[in-house]
């Protein structure tokens, strides 16, 4: 495993307008916040797994490591980049962790559907967001396309795990969804949406450069 350190030594590779690199610190502070509160959600599960679902300790350890290791890279591109951790990690820390206990007592589906529905939604931003940095920070892209590899098996892996129709399952999973998006955006004091709006118009004014 490649250490974060590494990665990033220096700042970013090349100088860019004011508002992509304000773009970038957003990407980093609102990825960075979401890692942890992921951290959170599998130690939660984990502690639970241990007592009653002891076959799940495994798995759910391989992707906790994942995460923590995906956080410290965040972590550690965000100096060069002119970035910070959000002001209320505490909200992520706790959100997490309360989502985390909750879904492991509910049952095994429900700790496969919580991590279904937590990567869905990470999946799409980090979609948006490699689209964003191929041309402008190619080294954070190159990082963040190998962490949406990794977050890409966990959903696989979730739900390949998820059997049947769960009477609760459609509804729990649209619910964690959206509470992932509402804690992204309380977390990081609306980074989120702003981040979200700049992608957006970056990538119509692309696609009108494009015709």
């Amino acid at each position: 495993m490649t250490s974060a350190k590494k990665l990033f030594s220096g700042p970013a590779p090349k100088t860019l307008a004011p508002r992509d690199a304000l773009t970038i610190a957003r990407i980093l502070k609102v990825n960075h916040a979401g890692e942890l509160g992921a951290i959170r959600i599998y130690r939660a599960q984990i502690a639970v797994a241990r007592w009653l679902y002891p076959e799940l300790v495994e798995p759910l350890s391989e992707m906790l490591g994942h995460e923590i290791d995906h956080c410290a890279k965040f972590r550690q591109a965000m100096p060069g980049r002119q970035s910070r951790p959000c002001r209320a990690m505490w909200l992520w820390s706790t959100g997490g962790s309360v989502l985390g206990l909750c879904t492991a007592l509910m049952g095994r589906q429900m700790i496969w559907t919580c991590t279904a529905a937590v990567e869905s939604t990470v999946h799409r931003h980090l979609d948006d967001q490699l689209h964003f940095l191929a041309d402008r920070d190619p080294e954070l892209h190159g990082t963040i396309q190998s962490i949406r590899a990794e977050e890409l098996a966990h959903l696989t892996l979730a739900e390949g795990h998820i059997q049947g129709r769960q009477p609760l399952g459609p509804a729990v999973r649209k619910a964690i969804a959206a509470t992932t998006e509402a804690v992204i955006w309380l977390a990081t004091w609306g980074d989120s949406t702003r981040m979200a709006r700049d992608l957006a118009a970056i990538a119509a004014a692309e696609a009108r450069h494009d015709r």
